[in-house]
């Protein structure tokens, strides 16, 4: 079974880059950790309003997440380290780090279509 382009909605996707030491205004090491993420790429695809039963036995019944997103984009490279914008559009602090709205709990790759399990956050 195809998807439909008409059930299709926009989102903005992040994939994770690296992780490297975060450091202050004279150089030095915070020892803090700063995760990389690519710039954000549009994409089109089902996503669900909520979440139900029937998405709880794809994934099975130990993830709390509150959307599914469902492609038929074989190719697509979004994985549990990816960060998203679903609900809203690309935002970054004044660090340039991204005040994404979901982030991916789990993939679940079958024949035909990619299920992604998103749960809700709040980043600031």
């Amino acid at each position: 079974m195809r998807l439909l382009k008409r059930n299709e909605s926009s989102f903005y996707y992040l994939l994770y880059l690296s992780k490297e030491q975060a450091v202050n205004e004279e150089g030095d090491e915070t020892g803090e950790s700063k995760v990389i993420y690519s710039a954000p790429v549009l994409m089109k695809a089902n996503v669900s309003a909520a979440t139900g039963y029937a998405q709880t036995e794809l994934f099975g019944n130990s993830i709390t997440y509150d959307k599914v997103i469902v492609t038929s984009d074989m190719s697509c490279p979004i994985d549990e380290n990816s960060v998203l914008f679903v609900d809203k559009k690309p935002e970054f602090d004044t660090q340039g780090n991204p005040l994404y709205d979901y982030t991916v709990k789990r993939v679940a790759k079958s024949l035909n279509s990619i299920s992604i399990a998103v749960s809700k956050v709040a980043v600031s």
